[in-house]
């Protein structure tokens, strides 16, 4: 009950539009009066110190008043007379209080991205302008501090879920835990957010290089040192000294993200694992389902064919397939670093490589090489006849190969067919000791 009062009233003290901190008491108690109307609040607990004999409230404003009252007695609520009014405000411990308990109520998410980010603008600030932003550095360093808390207190809650889990035996409490408090409020709005693509920690190495740089470079240090001393009204040596401690507590936090989210990955892993196993066995661990599942099978078989519904939402994902919530996702391995080492290549394998390249390019047959063949064995000449060619090399001998069948080169002789005009004879010849073929005559076109 007073918690959910008090609710309604941090959303009167807390609101934006308000100028004065004082709200007129009539306000705050037409306020608790809606809550108690609104929930439905009929319940009087006697509390230690109240006269057991007392009579209950009888009406909403009644409740109101009694409600009211233990506030302002326990000290949550404190009343200023102005003249003839009085209002009602919160004292500063209080508001502190009552703002992180609404904050803890709400389940507010937090979000990675922003956080990360949120480091890395306040870091370049202080790098960049460090005589007239330099007090940023110490926002960055407040801000990785709660984003570290945020890691640690979601590796807790895991935790907490796994205990619970494995103390409870009924499968059904097991898979609706999961659900209700690891999907929804652990995996969709915290641990998602670390396996997406557009993952807040790859601004990590950026952070990190900045800060190491930070540290080399004496005049930001100093300037930095000296923003401090005047924005926080302390000594030279004292502001140098947070200036350090900022930028370490920084470093530190962002150089143990891996090993802790490989805890979190850890927990999450044995999580899902326990789930898995147990709708793995819960029909096992059910009494009679196997005979149940039976007879509504046999009755289901006995139905005329157009009776049975079609089953169309099974297509994409089987309910028992690796897909299927029966198979945990698998542990990521982290691949370990490992130093990459050029290797030398023995001089034997590069002069073989050489040599291959060499033969492969001399038996590499274009219609260039073939064109200079023909006019170095023409020498001017307007025709030549197969006899008189000279074979002396293995090139030569594969340009006269070619030759032979200049008008079967397609496209790219084309020129050279222009160029030269082949003739053949009835009979065979021998030319140059190394091949036997058929007679030509090589004419230049004029």
């Amino acid at each position: 009950m007073y918690q959910s009062v008090l609710l309604e009233l941090a959303d009167l003290f807390f609101d934006e539009d308000l100028i004065d901190p004082f709200i007129p008491r009539d306000l705050v108690r037409s306020t608790i009066e809606n809550a108690v109307v609104r929930l439905g609040v009929r319940r009087w607990e006697h509390e230690v110190g109240e006269d057991a004999a007392a009579e209950l409230p009888r009406s909403t404003a009644e409740y109101t008043n009694r409600i009211y009252r233990r506030l302002v007695q326990t000290g949550w609520l404190e009343e200023e007379q102005k003249v003839y009014r009085t209002y009602v405000l919160l004292s500063p411990a209080v508001s502190h209080l009552l703002r992180s308990l609404v904050s803890i109520a709400k389940l507010e998410k937090r979000s990675y991205g922003g956080a990360v980010l949120n480091v890395l603008s306040s870091l370049e600030s202080a790098v960049n302008d460090p005589e007239g932003r330099g007090i940023t550095l110490a926002e960055a360093a407040q801000t990785a501090a709660d984003f570290s808390a945020h890691l640690t207190d979601m590796m807790l809650s895991l935790r907490e879920l796994k205990i619970n889990l494995s103390a409870s035996n009924n499968p059904q409490e097991i898979v609706r835990g999961f659900f209700e408090r690891f999907v929804e409020q652990v995996l969709v709005s915290d641990y998602k957010t670390l396996k997406t693509r557009n993952n807040p920690f790859r601004f990590r190495r950026q952070i990190l290089s900045m800060l190491r740089d930070l540290q080399f470079d004496p005049l930001k240090l100093k300037q930095l040192a000296d923003h401090y001393r005047q924005q926080l009204d302390v000594s030279y040596d004292v502001a140098e000294a947070q200036v350090h401690q900022h930028i370490n507590r920084i470093i530190r936090i962002f150089e143990s993200v891996d090993q802790r989210l490989a805890a979190i990955d850890d927990f999450r892993y044995q999580l899902e694992k326990r789930v898995a196993d147990t709708v793995r066995y819960m029909d096992k661990t059910t009494p009679g389902m196997a005979a149940r599942l039976s007879r509504v099978i046999a009755a289901a078989a006995k139905l005329p064919e157009h009776v049975i519904p079609r089953v169309d939402t099974l297509e994409e994902v089987g309910f028992i397939s690796p897909a299927s919530v029966r198979a945990p996702v698998r542990r990521r391995i982290e691949a370990k670093p490992r130093v990459i080492t050029q290797q030398e290549i023995d001089p034997k394998v590069l002069e073989l490589r050489r040599l291959f390249k060499e033969w492969k390019e001399r038996r590499e047959v274009n219609v260039d090489r073939i064109e200079t063949y023909l006019e170095s064995q023409l020498a001017g000449r307007d025709q030549l006849k197969a006899t008189d060619f000279r074979i002396t090399t293995v090139e030569e001998y594969i340009c006269f190969s070619y030759v032979r069948h200049m008008n079967s080169l397609g496209k790219k002789a084309q020129q050279m067919r222009k160029r030269f005009r082949i003739q053949f004879e009835d009979h065979y010849v021998n030319v140059s000791n190394m091949v036997e073929c058929r007679g030509f005559t090589i004419h230049r076109n004029t």
